[in-house]
């Protein structure tokens, strides 16, 4: 079978690869396919930052050289002998976040976790084995490509939650990349009256505004702080950043109100410097969000399946495997109007 496969920095190789023989409780899935999440592009840029290479890991077994690919959607191929939840044909979602799933299914998230597609091998391949756990059966209202968005959607979900965000509160997202649009939509859809949205990049602004921002502000055209505290005066309920540097964590405390919440949802590969006295003048509180537990991730199908929570105007672009360095991560490096990128597997829907 074809197989993305990580062998270090700014080193991908789409190669043929024998998949590995199918235990007892794991799932063979058909990949239809599968999206390009900003964890892989930071692996791509700058890794490892999750991926072993020293030793295998813990909680999924796996060490570089490894298949990639976290986001994705397809159909059951096989099923192993003790599966009793899922059979060949059925169309299927994957959580691909590993836990020792010693506590409830709503507070596992960090009971230790690893990721299929960077702690083991991933969907960007024809074939993939996955736990039955970790297997959603998807309603007949999402299509296997919307499906692929499932994952980075339950990132904002679970964000959300964290917030504790309410009805008529305001909110601030910086950076508007893959994850800060679907945070958007899902603050949205989650109450909020006022919805702004920061970014450099003025095509990902407009994304920002066709998914539901009510403000848009261009952080590298104008004072983003004072720009927030012109249309909220006393700073926002709830910010999220979402863009993992230093200015813009630093900008995300000081636009919140005293007493306001501030979740960080970036990836960060390398240390920042940060001053703790700036939450201590204000009492802002800060949390942090990259994961979500199995609830969150099931609560997320049914708000797409019903159509509350419509993510779909994040792709910018469909490609073939054999193009996903060129195509899909060098294009995510270069070319700012890009934003969610769908790798197309057997392309089913």
């Amino acid at each position: 079978m074809r197989a993305a496969v990580w062998h270090g920095s700014k080193d991908i190789r789409v190669v043929e690869r024998e998949l590995k023989p199918l235990k007892d409780h794991e799932v063979t899935i058909r990949v239809a396919w599968a999206g390009i999440c900003g964890s892989d592009l930071h692996e791509y840029v700058e890794g490892p930052v999750f991926i072993p290479t020293e030793k295998e890991d813990l909680l999924a077994g796996g060490k570089a050289p490894l298949t990639m690919g976290h986001e994705f959607s397809g159909i059951v191929e096989a099923v192993g002998s003790k599966v009793t939840n899922f059979k060949v044909g059925d169309r299927v979602s994957v959580n691909p976040t590993l836990t020792h799933g010693k506590r409830s299914e709503y507070d596992d998230i960090y009971d230790g976790f690893s990721f299929i597609g960077l702690h083991c091998d991933g969907g960007f391949a024809d074939f993939v084995n996955v736990p039955e756990s970790a297997v959603y059966e998807l309603p007949k209202t999402l299509t296997l490509e919307t499906a692929a968005l499932i994952e980075p959607t339950a990132v904002a979900v679970q964000a959300v939650k964290e917030s504790g965000m309410r009805f008529g509160d305001t909110v601030a997202i910086f950076g508007a990349g893959p994850i800060g649009l679907v945070t958007i939509a899902a603050a949205k859809a989650a109450g909020a009256t006022k919805v702004i949205a920061l970014d450099l990049s003025e095509s990902r602004l407009e994304m920002a505004k066709a998914i539901g921002a009510t403000h848009v502000i261009n952080s590298g055209k104008e004072d983003p702080v004072a720009a927030i505290r012109k249309i909220v005066p006393r700073g926002t309920d709830v910010t999220f950043e979402v863009a993992g540097v230093q200015q813009t964590v630093e900008q995300s405390i000081n636009a919140t109100k005293a007493r306001g919440m501030v979740v960080i949802v970036s990836i960060f590969a390398n240390p920042i410097t940060w001053h703790p006295m700036q939450l201590i003048n204000t009492g802002v509180k800060v949390t942090s969000s990259i994961a979500y537990s199995p609830s969150s991730f099931r609560e997320t199908i049914a708000l797409m399946g019903s159509g509350q929570l419509d993510v779909t105007s994040i792709i910018t672009k469909k490609i073939p495997l054999e193009e996903i360095v060129t195509d899909g991560f060098e294009a995510l490096v270069n070319d700012k109007s890009q934003s969610k990128i769908l790798v197309t597997l057997s392309g089913e829907m």
